[in-house]
């Protein structure tokens, strides 16, 4: 929390914090759980699907709130997951230590080259460490890598080359870096939290455990409010 002068005495300044995710049953299941106190305040917006809708809703949720004088001080990607076996299985949290856009670039003869390789912008966020590791403390997340795609795998071989190239990565969603995106552009640090529904790898429907997930996204943000707290929100 931040505490301000007011009249002679200390008041304490909300944590503002905009939690985006892709549809409306993954910012039901956040509402639901998000125990947030007088130190805590919390907007949740599905933004929609995809890293290029959720970056221009997120960045219009920012501007629109930087302009009526509330600024938010962190901005959360949050939803389900598929996972990364064995480090993320069915129904784990994972807490992004990097959010990485990991179909932005090139394929060449000599394989995939990111966006960076070309001489052009980022493909990687990292939100603040301290925190980082106050909500895997908190929660129970595994901290690590979580990639954002356009296309979702569906096949073993994929899964295989996004392992190769991100040997750190835990879970693969589509939104992620999108809303980091908009965050960097208005100086707003980011998290991104994520319940396994599914491993990555060939598409199966059966297997997938989307309730579990949910349940899991829920009872890990019913954690986060003292954790937000007490964040120095100056560690950027």
């Amino acid at each position: 929390m931040v505490l301000q002068a007011e009249e002679g005495r200390l008041t304490t300044s909300p944590v503002r914090v905009l939690v985006a995710t892709a549809v409306p049953v993954e910012r039901d299941a956040v509402a639901e759980a998000f125990t947030a106190g007088a130190a805590v305040t919390a907007d949740i917006l599905a933004v929609g699907v995809g890293p290029a809708l959720a970056a221009a809703s997120t960045a219009t949720a920012l501007t629109t709130a930087a302009l009526t004088g509330t600024p938010y001080d962190l901005v959360v990607s949050a939803g389900i997951a598929g996972g990364f076996l064995p480090g993320a299985p069915l129904g784990s949290l994972v807490v992004a230590d990097e959010i990485t856009a990991a179909d932005l670039g090139a394929e060449t003869p000599d394989g995939f080259l990111p966006v960076t390789e070309l001489g052009f912008g980022t493909v990687t966020h990292r939100p603040p460490e301290s925190l980082v590791r106050a909500v895997a403390d908190a929660t129970g997340a595994r901290p690590g890598t979580v990639l954002t795609v356009s296309t979702v795998t569906g096949t073993a071989a994929r899964a295989a080359d996004l392992l190769a190239r991100h040997p750190r990565a835990l879970a693969e969603a589509m939104e992620g870096f999108g809303v980091a995106e908009a965050a960097a552009a208005h100086g707003v640090p980011v998290l991104e939290i994520r319940a396994v529904s599914n491993p990555v790898g060939p598409r199966d429907r059966a297997a997938w455990r989307i309730g579990d997930a949910l349940a899991a996204l829920a009872e890990g943000f019913g954690k986060l409010a003292p954790t937000l707290e007490s964040w120095n929100r100056h560690d950027h």
